[in-house]
């Protein structure tokens, strides 16, 4: 069974990698997406005057996310006619960024006002998010050996925070002064920034099975990435993994989609003071938490470090109960917002170097696609009911479910934790020898 290592690599050692820049920039190019059709689209619905619930419905499109792996095969076992020049990776890579940048301008041409077609974009923006997203995770773990990763991830998560930067703090404080379609305009023009990076990048020297026949080739691509991960950990180690994924990002998943940007306007904060300290002063606090996260997973193995940020992040949902009792305290929301994102950095790096512990590289896109949409998947859903849960129980109850469900996570968590510090112990000696 192979798992989570400890490894070496500094985490400051990450910019001195060759891929170093180019995570970076890949990074960006998958956040800036993400919150265009989450908490910044709500934003965007609330000043159309529309409802809390269908709110949270339409800026659940990110829901999309975390069924990536129904089409992750294709990334992995067939190169895009016109775009193979690039590569496997890069031109997957090209196609999907281009996808954004055009959905994003669909969005601003059409605005809420024609709805349907609107929803369709979106939709679209969240497609093409997740396909870039398949083709950036299978980049990073194909350009680099496994004790590189927790370098690359730190540099990636940097990348991807400014692009939240981007598309949450500076696309909000726009729109308090000019047009939410300009401000959809802009945000196309930045994905122009890992395009350029991305034609500049190197494509990662991966060998693929070779197919006989459609039949064959579905069998590889399809069916063998799931039976491998069951024939390698055992059906019953694996079933309890995947319970496991399931579960332990719910509270914050259920935090990033619609019902966030609502809940601040209603607490009496203007959309330029949430941009500032929700999206601007708290990326940079998680951007630090990344950090904190990488040198920890450094020093104390991916395991123990998952658990530990795991309690402590879900924990802090309950920190929103402060709010309602401080309706428009700048002070009391910076001081939530920055345990919050910091505790949510932290557990960022832990969580990518776990799950890409558990892939095999010959199905890379395939199965880090399945298990990084398991690991959304509940969070999101929840997240789709938000408005409605809390509409009929309050803000503050959903917070307090949100946090259940470590419960279960963390029972879980202690059964499986035997198995993997005895294979972190063997991976170690094998090391020393």
């Amino acid at each position: 069974m192979s798992t989570p290592a400890k490894t070496k690599v500094s985490v400051w050692s990450a910019f001195a990698h060759p891929a170093a820049w180019t995570m970076f920039f890949f990074g960006f190019s998958s956040g800036l997406p993400f919150l265009l059709v989450a908490g910044t689209l709500a934003f965007w619905l609330k000043d159309k005057g529309i409802e809390l619930k269908e709110i949270t419905m339409i800026a659940s499109a990110g829901l999309l996310y975390t069924f990536k792996f129904v089409w992750a095969p294709l990334l992995d076992h067939w190169k895009l006619p016109g775009f193979a020049r690039l590569g496997r990776r890069r031109g997957w890579l090209l196609f999907a960024q281009l996808g954004v940048t055009a959905a994003l301008l669909a969005m601003a041409v059409l605005t809420p006002d024609r709805l349907q077609a609107f929803i369709f974009a979106t939709v679209l923006v969240a497609f093409f998010g997740a396909t870039q997203d398949i083709a950036v995770d299978a980049y990073r773990i194909e350009i680099a050996p496994v004790e590189a990763q927790g370098a690359l991830v730190a540099t990636y998560s940097l990348g991807y925070r400014i692009g939240l930067v981007v598309a949450g703090a500076l696309a909000a404080i726009m729109s308090d002064h000019i047009a939410w379609t300009i401000v959809y305009v802009v945000m196309a023009a930045a994905m122009l920034i890992p395009i350029v990076a991305n034609l500049m990048s190197r494509e990662p020297e991966v060998t693929l099975v070779k197919t006989h026949g459609w039949s064959h080739a579905m069998e590889v691509a399809v069916v063998e990435p799931f039976v491998d991960f069951f024939r390698r950990y055992g059906v019953g180690l694996a079933l309890t993994i995947l319970a496991f994924i399931l579960l332990f990002k719910v509270p914050e998943q259920a935090t990033i989609g619609g019902i966030m940007s609502p809940f601040y306007r209603d607490m009496g904060f203007s959309k330029t003071e949430i941009g500032s300290i929700t999206k601007l002063y708290g990326i940079w606090i998680g951007i630090v938490g990344v950090f904190l996260g990488g040198a920890m997973v450094a020093r104390l193995g991916a395991w123990k470090s998952l658990g530990v940020m795991v309690l402590v992040c879900g924990m802090c949902n309950l920190l929103y109960l402060l709010l309602p009792g401080h309706k428009g305290d700048l002070g009391m929301l910076t001081f939530v917002i920055s345990f919050e994102n910091l505790t949510l950095g932290m557990l960022g790096p832990p969580t990518v170097a776990f799950l890409s512990s558990l892939v095999n590289r010959e199905h890379t896109a395939t199965q880090y696609a399945l298990l990084s949409s398991l690991v959304n998947l509940p969070g999101k859903i929840l997240g789709f009911f938000a408005g409605g849960i809390a509409e009929a129980t309050g803000y503050g109850m959903y917070f307090i479910i949100t946090v259940l469900a470590l419960a279960p996570a963390m029972l879980l968590y202690a059964v499986l934790t035997p198995k993997f510090r005895a294979r972190e112990a063997q991976a170690a000696v094998t090391q020393a020898g």
